[in-house]
């Protein structure tokens, strides 16, 4: 089990983890001068609500992702 391959699904949700993340901190860094985009928030509620968009972003890809498939051995744990 320790040699498996890691699955399709870890490595889509993992990248898609990064670009959500990323994508959001580029957002934020270039509307941090538009402070009325997130006012209609209040300010202790944002960074949660910001944290959604990563969040969804690794849930979708991750359900939409195939499972990669395992032989007998593997998925009888040895």
């Amino acid at each position: 089990m320790a040699n498996a391959p890691i699955e399709r699904k870890v490595t889509a949700a993992t990248a898609a983890a990064y670009v959500g993340s990323a994508g959001l901190l580029g957002a934020l860094a270039a509307v941090q001068d538009h402070e009325r985009l997130l006012e209609w928030m209040p300010d202790g509620l944002t960074p949660f609500v910001l944290a959604l968009i990563p969040t969804a972003i690794t849930a979708v890809s991750g359900w939409t992702a195939k499972h990669t498939p395992r032989d007998d051995a593997s998925a009888a744990g040895g």
